[in-house]
């Protein structure tokens, strides 16, 4: 196994009496697309939020690449990249400026940043739509756009939320693609969280089961299946594997 680039030990977040995470404990190793799974309410966003240095946790520890986002945000926020379940853009705006905006806004010299909106454009497919306005983008357009965004902050980590969210099977695809792209030629860790079941089995190298605050199962998606089917001839989907979990909670 290579090096663990996000550590939490019994990471545990607390609102008055109820517990969104509960003593949860995890690692996720670089170049690896690791799959957090789980109902909404199941505690996997304020998991993310945590390790984004967004909110604190109320007990227990994590790092991102090796730092402390509760006592370095800021440090943390410079080297990943966060795709919300709902982007946010300014309409008014085309793809090259709105890539210009953010990477500005994170200290991108101006040479660099030229050179990385034009490549990330290329990657995501948007090269020939850069000069239309945002506003007139289709859903499945902003998703790309958004990774775009990350890929011009080069980051070494990634958290996706929901990417394919409201996508058609043709837009979704262009997006898995995308995603195997990040991990394949830039060798970037992928936090996925997804109701998409099928395209998490076909991305991730592990995954996480959460439900009700608590992760219940974690690891190869093979191993999760003998855990609860026992050792036999037949293959099972992750969604048969989830659905056991979920079942037994």
């Amino acid at each position: 196994m290579s090096v663990a680039v996000i550590e939490t030990q019994n990471l545990t977040k607390q609102y008055g009496p109820q517990k969104a995470v509960d003593n949860v404990t995890f690692n996720v190793y670089e170049g690896e697309i690791f799959g957090l799974l789980g109902p909404n309410g199941a505690g996997k966003t304020t998991i993310i939020l945590m390790l984004l240095g967004l909110t604190e946790p109320t007990s227990g520890r994590a790092r991102v690449l090796g730092v402390d986002p509760t006592r370095d945000a800021i440090k943390v926020k410079g080297m990943i990249g966060y795709m919300p379940e709902n982007v946010g853009f300014y309409n008014d705006m085309n793809a090259i400026q709105s890539l210009k905006f953010i990477g500005e806004l994170n200290g991108i010299p101006k040479d660099i940043l030229q050179e990385r909106i034009e490549s990330a454009l290329k990657t995501v497919g948007l090269d020939q739509d850069a000069k239309k306005k945002i506003g007139a983008y289709s859903r499945g357009m902003r998703q790309r756009l958004a990774i775009a965004e990350l890929l011009i902050k080069e980051p070494k980590v990634a958290f996706l939320d929901e990417p394919t969210l409201g996508l058609d099977p043709d837009a979704t695809s262009r997006v898995i693609e995308l995603i195997e792209t990040l991990r394949k030629e830039k060798n970037m860790t992928i936090v996925l969280c997804s109701h998409y079941l099928e395209m998490v089995q076909k991305l991730c190298n592990r995954v996480a089961i959460m439900i009700k605050g608590k992760m219940v199962a974690q690891g190869e998606i093979e191993k999760l299946a003998r855990e609860k089917f026992g050792i036999g001839q037949e293959e099972y989907t992750l969604e048969e594997i989830y659905m056991r979990y979920f079942m037994e909670a």
